[in-house]
């Protein structure tokens, strides 16, 4: 038994050197971020100025690549079924939770991707016609409530939007109906038309427009008000919790990558997260740096496949 011992302690010694020989070796080579969006979206934003900052920590080239489609599978996918040797990871937005419980098949499981960390968020932003009558969102839900009927603009089926108009009906926005778009920028343009009575979009998108007085903003979703934008008070002080959520970035990599390299680049790009340089590249656009650490965003993921995995399915959400 003492000799049996002896052993598992030699091999667990052993599998410590290697997993630290394997961090410290790591990278030997440029490392590859996927941003699964076309270039000059929030994600990409984000993606880019990730990159840039710990490709300096770690002293190795980052490429950034952008293959967008298919609602952000397409990127994910590649990412999925690359090797997992800590140089390939994507920059995934909330779409990594949401696609799966919408789409009736997926080419990768949700388990061959792994959390790393979080990046940022942008707060999704409620919007109304610059000439709406509606000051906040209390009126646009009381007007809902005496019979006025809404055409609410989303960025297509499991979008951030949609989600975003799920809450809202439950939050009592009995009259609503949701009008699916091809994207968030074709949706702000039905509110700027007013072809649609509301929206919502990321606060990095939209804030150009609501400050040169072309729409309105009633609400914005996340759990703070925006940096950028203080005035505008979030949905929870209004008098509505669970219209609660936000089009964020993370980081990802494929399952099976060492836990040392996944530990190690954890760390390196929440210290970028949290460098004075990165909040004034992304705070006056209206990105809230979020340096959650690997097990807080872990837990975070978790937390949120559970709560939207519900209003999915009692929404009965289905992609198109």
């Amino acid at each position: 038994m003492k000799r049996l011992l002896s052993l598992a302690c030699v091999a667990a010694a052993a599998l410590f050197a290697s997993a630290a020989a394997t961090a410290q070796a790591w990278p030997a080579k440029p490392i590859r971020f996927v941003v699964p969006f076309s270039t000059g979206g929030a994600n990409d934003l984000l993606g880019r100025s990730a990159a840039e900052g710990v490709s300096k920590l770690l002293g190795q080239t980052v490429i950034v690549e952008n293959k967008p489609g298919a609602g952000a599978t397409l990127g994910a996918d590649i990412v999925a079924k690359s090797a997992p040797d800590g140089y390939t990871f994507l920059i995934s937005a909330a779409g990594i939770v949401s696609n799966s419980m919408i789409k009736k098949s997926m080419p990768y499981k949700d388990s061959d991707l792994v959390p790393v960390v979080m990046i940022g968020l942008a707060p999704s932003v409620i919007l109304v016609p610059a000439d709406s009558p509606y000051k906040d969102l209390k009126q646009f839900v009381a007007a809902s409530k005496n019979g006025q009927g809404f055409h609410f603009a989303t960025a297509g089926t499991g979008s951030t939007p949609h989600f975003v108009a799920e809450m809202l009906k439950q939050a009592g926005v009995t009259n609503i109906t949701i009008v699916p778009y091809k994207s968030g920028g074709d949706s702000v343009t039905a509110v700027l038309g007013d072809n649609v009575a509301a929206t919502s979009e990321a606060s990095i998108v939209v804030l150009p427009h609501i400050k040169a007085g072309k729409l309105k903003a009633i609400a914005d979703t996340y759990e703070k008000r925006i940096s950028a934008y203080p005035s505008l008070p979030t949905a929870i002080e209004q008098g509505f919790p669970t219209v609660n959520i936000g089009h964020w970035a993370g980081l990802f990599a494929p399952a099976g990558t060492p836990p040392a390299i996944l530990e190690r680049m954890s760390n390196e790009l929440r210290a970028v997260v949290m460098s004075p340089q990165f909040r004034e590249a992304m705070v006056p656009s209206g990105v809230e740096p979020v340096p959650y650490t690997l097990a807080e965003f872990t837990a975070f993921i978790g937390r949120e496949r559970e709560r939207l995995g519900r209003l999915a399915k009692s929404a009965n959400m289905v992609a198109e």
